[in-house]
């Protein structure tokens, strides 16, 4: 029997550059193998693999060891964030509020 491909890409950016990969892996693979089979590492070092929250087309996967990809999905590896959404909009919101009442 002949194990059938698919094809996926494998996606990670920094605000600098960007890098995507496409390769054919076997049916059956999971997120994570999908990443370290695209060897994604190579073009940044830096990247924890293993610890990287990883989702599919924007929506975040909880067990990339363990979703099977599907023929063309798109695997994006996201960086941790540097600070927490919910502050910044209030930030925000504090600041309109102050520059409201300034005019």
């Amino acid at each position: 029997m002949v194990e059938e491909g698919i094809s996926v890409e494998v996606a990670y950016a920094l605000p600098d550059r960007q890098r995507i990969i496409r390769l054919a892996v076997p049916a059956g693979t999971s997120m994570l193998e999908a990443v370290r089979l695209s060897r994604i590492v190579e073009h940044f070092p830096e990247l924890d693999i293993d610890n990287s929250a990883m989702g599919i087309f924007g929506k975040a996967e909880a067990r990339p060891a363990e979703r099977v990809l599907q023929e063309g999905e798109r695997v994006e590896i996201y960086r941790p964030l540097i600070a927490d959404p919910k502050e910044i909009r209030k930030q925000r919101a504090a600041k309109a509020r102050g520059e409201a009442g300034q005019g």
